[in-house]
């Protein structure tokens, strides 16, 4: 009876040495068997230890067999990236741009089906461009504009990944509107305009969304953020300019509320012949030093209303007063006198088209940045990169534009 309670004390004694030493007995060979670890598992998107990873990549961790108990995604400066724990904890995602060339580590822990926790960790680090591009867009967040504006992104340098620039684009309107972008020559970087078929309706909705950050422009070189901006198209106003009539009308909601006697250039050489086609008003000031050397320096002007590049406004001139209405004597301008030109000044805007019919050199590229009126819709459509190389379009007119004023 000794033997045999002895023999059953040492059978126990083995059990609970196995249980102790975490193991258990495998039937098959008698040996014991390690106890199975954690079944919870990570998975971190981008990969522990990534590299040249885009800041606009997803970024998350997902829990099999398992949920979240704690996380957060750091950078270097211990600063915490905002993201957004799943309903069910079982994935984390990181909600907002990461920056360029940056170290980012994760930390926390997660919770298995089986009660064992498992580490959340590992680390990547972004891209880091050759240089980053900033952009602007023309129009701003609420402001009103005429039915002619186009819309204008303009980068800093030249951008050598057109197609994947315009993919990133997004232009949405209310009413829709048929419309479209057309790269233009670079003037100190890349240029991209869109503008519809036809003059804009009257109160449309326009949203521009331009998703650059971490978009490849080429050469190494990425957008350095995104742009969106919300803005109204305001009423109709067109201004009806033939200079052999030697006037000018304001036709607003197609009907003409003001008509002007005015005086065009004189048309006697290149540089004082006012472009025929379809200006576009871009500026406006109460008062304006023009120059057009060696003719005149420095000549304070009053109510100037900008047309093209080119040095062209309307604007008033008590000198050439008495030709208004009658004869073509200035320097390329659009003279009113000052009654009328302070009665048309308020009721412009950026965007309003001013029609100048009757003259022998058209509007073109010569004559500054905005000439899009000018492009047949055919030839527009060529302009995008998204078919393949875009069509440019040269000037008709190879005069250097004089940006100070032609009066």
């Amino acid at each position: 009876m000794i033997r045999r309670s002895v023999a059953v004390v040492s059978a126990l004694l083995l059990v609970v040495v196995a249980l102790v030493a975490g193991c258990t007995i495998d039937r098959g060979s008698g040996k014991p068997r390690a106890a199975a670890g954690p079944i919870a598992k990570a998975t971190l998107t981008p990969a522990a230890d990534a590299t040249n990873v885009n800041p606009t990549t997803p970024v998350s961790v997902t829990i099999s067999d398992g949920t979240i108990d704690q996380v957060a995604l750091t950078n270097v400066a211990g600063k915490q990236v905002r993201g957004e724990l799943a309903p069910d904890r079982r994935a984390y995602t990181i909600t907002e741009p990461l920056g360029y060339d940056a170290t980012y580590a994760w930390s926390g822990t997660a919770v298995g089906a089986d009660g064992k926790p498992i580490p959340i960790d590992g680390s990547f680090h972004t891209l880091k461009p050759k240089s980053t591009v900033p952009a602007t867009l023309n129009i701003g967040d609420n402001q009103e504009v005429g039915i002619a504006a186009p819309i204008i992104l303009q980068f800093k340098s030249s951008v050598t990944n057109k197609a994947a620039v315009e993919k990133a684009l997004t232009i949405t309107t209310d009413p829709p509107t048929e419309g479209a972008w057309a790269w233009f020559p670079d003037d100190g970087g890349s240029r991209l305009h869109w503008r519809p078929k036809n003059y804009w309706t009257p109160g449309t909705a326009v949203h521009v969304s331009a998703r650059l950050y971490g978009l490849d422009l080429g050469g190494g070189n990425y957008g350095d953020s995104d742009l969106t901006t919300d803005f109204r198209i305001g009423r109709s106003q067109i201004v009806k300019a033939s200079a052999p009539s030697h006037r000018m009308q304001v036709v607003r909601d197609g009907r003409t509320v003001f008509d002007f006697a005015v005086s065009y250039g004189e048309g006697n050489e290149a540089r004082n012949v006012t472009r025929s086609g379809v200006h576009v008003v871009t500026e406006k000031y109460e008062d304006f030093m023009m120059s057009n050397p060696p003719f005149y320096t420095n000549v304070r002007e009053r109510w100037a209303v900008r047309i093209s590049n080119n040095g062209e406004f309307i604007h008033a001139n008590p000198e050439s007063l008495s030709a208004q209405g009658s004869a073509n004597v200035t320097n390329g301008c659009i003279n009113l006198s000052p009654g009328d030109a302070q009665a048309y000044f308020p009721t412009s805007l950026y965007g309003d088209p001013v029609e100048v019919t009757g003259t022998s050199i058209p509007l073109s590229a010569a004559d500054g940045d905005l000439y899009d009126w000018t492009i047949d819709w055919d030839t527009w459509k060529t302009m995008t990169a998204l078919r393949g190389a875009p069509s440019a379009v040269v000037s008709a007119t190879p005069l250097p534009p004089q940006p100070a004023g032609a009066r």
